[in-house]
């Protein structure tokens, strides 16, 4: 396949380290440009003027005023899940808190009860047409997490469709062990005895049967306790889990300092974070990896992004696609609210949601930018003035076309 005359081919990085600091607003270009497709990967690109005339015929794509950009890279969803959560939505409309909803059985457990009894079969019939819906909104790369299963059995159902999913799906998935999401009930006054349930049954069968990359702890009061996080995620090391974190979500909470400390890939919200986390995040490399979305739907305080920004941390966007606190994983309107909520330039969110978003994932050597050899999951848009049109016109769909390992998926 050959795209000629793209009006501006954007993200054409070529590095592997995550952006930092003023990087982020650094999104190199080509105008006009081509790229050439062979088989999933991308063979050649540049500017018009050094297009070369091939032997062979070539599907051919005349793209004159669209923008040509990698797909989005989602590094934190909940996409397995059954059911919705409407009336907790209708309840937050009436006033009650999200801790609220916890102590009176909805939120997480909420989720669990539904997820236990739930077919494996059926989970992924749902996943599946969650993942299809988000690759035509330009999604070519997402991190799903467990977390509503809370017992052995259930947690190895989701890392199994997770794992369903990384084989059928197309794109890169990686899967993320979050067991420490809540304490399930019959554990409320017995916090120990779960999370030995973690470490001494769950985290076994998980790496024997090779079901996840990466293990999560929601730190938070009322949740997991920084002690409790570092002991689960250090058990999760110990068998070969990278280290992620939800942290600050609610509270200043430690969450950052856990993460830091346990050399986590990630810690993500920090909707509650002060100077010191700020910090911490500029000097270290864990991505500060923002989930806007959530604090929209929660009507919370948006996470800190241009104090990060400007301080030298990494960040990273991500949808929080679950069905609690965030149900949509459409990466277009987060990036709409990244920059219109959280101060975000147009180049700092398209990098934050491409290639740091990658990075957060550890999939930047496949996906997140343009570049030779890497899969061709790109996102074309309709016909548009500018780039900042894109999170400009948040309500309107302006992608004309997804193409994911060198097929067009839309359009």
């Amino acid at each position: 396949m050959l795209l000629t005359n793209i009006k501006c081919l954007l993200g054409t990085h070529a590095r592997t380290s995550p952006l930092r600091g003023s990087e982020l607003a650094q999104l190199p270009r080509i105008e006009p440009a081509f790229v050439r497709i062979e088989g999933s990967q991308i063979v050649e690109f540049g500017p018009m003027s050094a297009i070369r005339v091939m032997e062979k015929p070539e599907q051919t794509l005349n793209l004159s005023d669209r923008y040509v950009l990698p797909c989005w890279c989602d590094s934190h969803t909940h996409l397995v899940f059954a059911g919705s959560r409407e009336q907790e939505f209708v309840d937050k409309i009436r006033g009650l808190s999200y801790a609220e909803i916890a102590q009176k059985g909805g939120g997480i457990l909420n989720s669990a009860r539904l997820l236990q009894n739930t077919p494996e079969a059926i989970l992924y019939q749902q996943a599946s047409h969650r993942l299809e819906d988000l690759k035509k909104l330009g999604t070519g790369a997402v991190e799903i997490k467990s977390g509503y299963g809370l017992t052995l059995e259930a947690e190895l159902k989701m890392l199994r469709v997770i794992q369903r999913l990384k084989k059928e799906a197309g794109i890169p998935i990686k899967a993320t062990f979050l067991g420490a999401h809540a304490f399930p009930p019959e554990f409320q006054h017995n916090r120990e005895g779960y999370i030995r349930l973690i470490v001494e049954e769950m985290l076994p069968r998980i790496a024997q049967e090779k079901l996840a990359d990466y293990i999560d702890v929601f730190c938070e009061q009322g949740f997991f306790s920084p002690s409790e996080s570092t002991q689960i995620l250090e058990a999760g090391i110990q068998y070969g889990l990278k280290p992620k974190l939800h942290a600050n979500q609610l509270h200043n909470s430690g969450g950052v300092q856990v993460g830091i400390q346990t050399g986590a890939v990630s810690v993500d919200h920090l909707e509650n974070i002060g100077e010191a986390e700020i910090q911490l995040l500029a000097q270290n490399p864990t991505m500060a990896t923002l989930l806007p979305s959530a604090a929209f739907f929660l009507r919370m305080p948006y996470p800190p992004a241009r104090q990060l920004i400007e301080a030298g941390a990494a960040v990273a966007i991500a949808s929080d696609y679950n069905p609690g606190s965030s149900p949509s994983g459409n990466m277009p309107l987060l990036l709409a609210l990244s920059c219109i909520q959280m101060q975000m330039l147009p180049e700092e969110a398209i990098n934050a949601a491409t290639f740091n978003g990658a990075c957060a994932m550890e999939v930047q050597n496949e996906v997140g930018s343009i570049a030779i050899g890497k899969r061709a999951n790109l996102i074309v848009t309709k016909a548009m003035p500018s780039l900042a049109y894109l999170p400009y016109a948040f309500g309107s769909n302006l992608i004309e076309r997804v193409i994911i390992n060198g097929k067009v998926e839309k359009g």
